[in-house]
């Protein structure tokens, strides 16, 4: 391999000293929804001639609209909850810098209580500029992985003991290096970015804040496996991820990170995007794979396993956004460096999407074995009803319930709790009390039931049964007899059926029956 693709990548870009003061919007999807893009707009009316620029969410959605002013000598001044009467001490302040106000420092004291991997800069760089993020130190991973062989690289990967973040928590290793072994024509890399799951909402942030790492990501898994095609699986509701990301990867071709012998090295790769069909179980991967071939949203039989044939019947390595992240800081820093993050099970952070009932929602990048509890109260700013004995949903519809005496519960990969709760894909749910526990359960069963594809008998007729037992558990039904019929439903369905919709389906059940047995 060429041994110069550091060097080429460095002269790609020219960093310049910032002349003049830049204002910067954070318009992800969550700002947009309390008013940032006409926030952006009023500055644009305001100051003509100003250097702004539209930014990612940081993950701090409980401060937006957020406005950041970085001058000449790098220091900032930072706008909270900015509203439209906040203009003109805006634009205002184009020309000088006061000291840090008190909700500056909220914001400060927040992302330094994170260890961030993956949401590095996310919310502080032109998302969509390739130029912005190399010159922040990205694409260097993949200039070094170019230089390496591809050996070398999923060696590296699988020394990382990097899990995947979707939600299964399969080593990312093993699936670089059955694709890389596994025979035929053709080879693919697949990103899931479908996140169809309800109260998750980390990839979304990546892909509108920091599109440029997960593009790194997937071309170094493309890299390692040999495969000249990766295509993004993204949710067709995700209409600014999807402007985002091609943008991004239109800047990718124009730096040669994308297209003929990348950053003048022997391989090639090309990326295009493909708009998720909607629905929960489009994030099961052969679901996925399913809907891409423009067959029926259900999942597959396996074996066989997409690494052996997947897209096309070809070998084909899916991994979502999050796992992805994770991959260029591997490559440019080393496995052991990563390995010094989280816990001996699980390595690195997690990116958490909390919402509910609690101070302070947002999207969280902590290290695996944080307590839940930290989370809530750390980062959360605890429950918004302090008073109350609250409950957690933790895992999105597939997993469970947790009380409040159980919160010293810890952040890990697979299963956290003996009913069978996952941590999943990160989206921690703060319930105001346990008044309303029957009916969030209910609600999460419906859900399942509804979004069942109706594939295999177990989870097409045994979800809604659920939710039918679940409507009439009353005092006068609430027998020993009749919870029993409940859970033994509830593990049939988890144990019989083909996916992980079904699979999961009995949890929330179970951890209901095991934490409020009356």
């Amino acid at each position: 391999m060429n041994n110069s693709c550091t060097n080429r990548l460095i002269s790609s870009i020219k960093t310049e000293e910032i002349q003049s003061p830049i204002i910067m919007v954070q318009t992800g999807q969550c700002s947009n929804s309390v008013g940032a893009e006409n926030i952006l707009s009023l500055i644009k009316a305001s100051s003509k001639s100003a250097n702004l620029i539209e930014t990612g969410c940081d993950g701090l959605c409980f401060l937006a609209p957020k406005v950041i002013i970085e001058y000449p000598d790098r220091t900032t001044s930072v706008f909270n909850n900015v509203s439209a009467k906040d203009i003109k001490l805006i634009t205002n302040k184009l020309n000088y810098n006061e000291p840090k106000t008190n909700s500056q420092n909220i914001a400060t004291d927040l992302l330094n209580n994170q260890t961030r991997i993956a949401m590095d800069q996310c919310g502080y760089i032109d998302p969509v500029d390739a130029k912005s993020y190399i010159s922040k130190g990205g694409y260097q991973g993949l200039a070094k992985a170019l230089d390496m062989s591809r050996d070398e690289v999923v060696s590296e990967i699988q020394e990382s003991k990097l899990l995947g973040r979707g939600g299964a928590y399969f080593p990312t290793g093993l699936k670089l290096q059955a694709v890389s072994k596994a025979k035929g024509k053709s080879k693919y890399v697949v990103i899931n970015a479908e996140e169809g799951e309800p109260g998750v909402f980390k990839d979304r942030h990546l892909i509108e804040g920091i599109p440029h790492r997960i593009i790194e990501g997937a071309i170094i898994s493309a890299y390692a496996v040999n495969s000249p095609q990766i295509i993004f699986y993204i949710n067709a509701k995700a209409k600014l991820s999807l402007t985002r990301l091609k943008n991004a990867i239109k800047q990718s071709y124009k730096l040669n990170l994308l297209g003929k012998n990348i950053l003048g090295s022997e391989y090639s790769i090309e990326a295009s995007i493909v708009q998720g069909a909607g629905g929960y179980v489009c994030g099961e991967e052969t679901t996925l794979l399913n809907t891409m071939e423009g067959d029926r949203r259900e999942p597959r039989i396996k074996p066989p396993f997409p690494t052996e044939s997947g897209y096309k019947y070809s070998p084909t390595l899916v991994n979502n956004c999050e796992t992805l992240s994770n991959i260029p800081f591997i490559l440019n820093n080393g496995a052991d460096s990563f390995k010094r993050t989280g816990v001996e099970n699980g390595y690195g952070t997690k990116i958490i999407s909390l919402s509910g009932s609690v101070k302070r929602p947002g999207v969280f990048e902590i290290q695996m074995g944080t307590s839940i509890h930290e989370v809530i109260e750390k980062l959360g700013g605890g429950s918004e009803d302090e008073k109350s004995q609250f409950a957690v949903s933790i895992g999105g519809p597939s997993s469970g319930l947790l009380p409040h005496n159980q919160l010293h519960t810890k952040i890990a990969p697979g299963r956290i709790h003996q009913t069978g709760i996952m941590l999943g894909a990160g989206g921690i749910v703060v319930l105001k009390n346990t008044n309303n526990v029957l009916e969030f359960i209910r609600i999460l069963a419906k859900y399942n039931a509804n979004e069942s594809c109706g594939k295999c008998t177990p989870c097409r007729e045994g979800t809604p049964r659920i939710v039918n037992m679940l409507d009439k558990l009353k005092p006068s039904t609430n027998s020993s007899q009749y919870r029993e019929e409940l859970s033994n439903l509830a593990e049939v369905v988890s144990s019989a059926s083909l996916c992980g919709l079904g699979q999961g389906a009995g949890t929330p059940i179970r951890s209901f029956l095991h934490f409020w047995p009356d």
